[in-house]
């Protein structure tokens, strides 16, 4: 019975660190590669991917996911526990099921993960999120989210998606073009953001309109 939890205290101890100094290597160095992007390969599509450093971005298109996935980005230590409840509150009254997780959250799937995995997946996607907190910051946090998430089957990150959709880079972005680009975030494989009509469009627009808000509300402060 020792040996068993000392061999299980060794295992414990040991994944702590190869997965601190993994997120400690991401902190510098752009993610190479990551399951979602290998899932793609495997379905048979290619990866199209160009990192842009946040600095370079224009920063209407992080505020434009601010608005859309996470408005309390800069408030909150990576779980959004208003959202969370309000979530469950939604889900308890029937339809849909909807989520609550934050940018944060979605970056620790997105770099270290993988899609689907139920409860498991998320004890890990809660790990992660609590060591790119403390090791990264927000800025790198929104850095590798706006260039690892996918834009499109195959694309990944807001520069490649704005090649792909608008035909110049991610560094001259109007608010409709970022608000469309983060419209299509929740579901990539099944939205396009030069789309004329529907969802995107509209849902685009509305984002594009809320940029000025977080601008001027200061929801992007940890950003600056």
């Amino acid at each position: 019975m020792i040996r068993a939890l000392r061999i299980l205290l060794k295992a414990i101890l040991g994944f702590v660190l190869v997965t601190v100094l993994w997120v400690g290597f991401y902190r510098f160095v752009p993610p190479p590669f990551t399951f979602t992007m290998l899932g793609d390969v495997i379905a048979g599509h290619g990866v199209t991917k160009t990192w842009m450093p946040l600095s370079r971005m224009d920063p209407d298109m992080p505020r434009a996911a601010i608005a859309g996935e996470d408005s309390r980005f800069c408030q909150h230590h990576g779980f959004d526990w208003h959202a969370l409840a309000g979530a469950a509150v939604r889900n308890a009254q029937g339809g849909r099921i909807r989520g609550g997780s934050t940018i944060s959250q979605q970056t620790a799937k997105n770099a270290f993960l993988f899609q689907g995995g139920g409860y498991v997946r998320k004890g890990f996607e809660a790990y992660f999120t609590v060591l790119i907190e403390a090791l990264w910051g927000k800025r790198r946090i929104m850095e590798v989210y706006l260039n690892i998430a996918e834009t499109g089957i195959g694309t990944y990150g807001a520069n490649a998606g704005a090649m792909r959709y608008f035909g110049h880079d991610a560094s001259n972005l109007s608010p409709t073009e970022a608000g469309r680009i983060a419209a299509v975030l929740p579901l990539p494989k099944k939205r396009a953001a030069i789309d004329p009509h529907g969802f995107v469009r509209r849902h685009g627009d509305t984002l594009a309109r809320r940029v000025g808000t977080v601008r001027g509300d200061g929801l992007d402060g940890c950003l600056r």
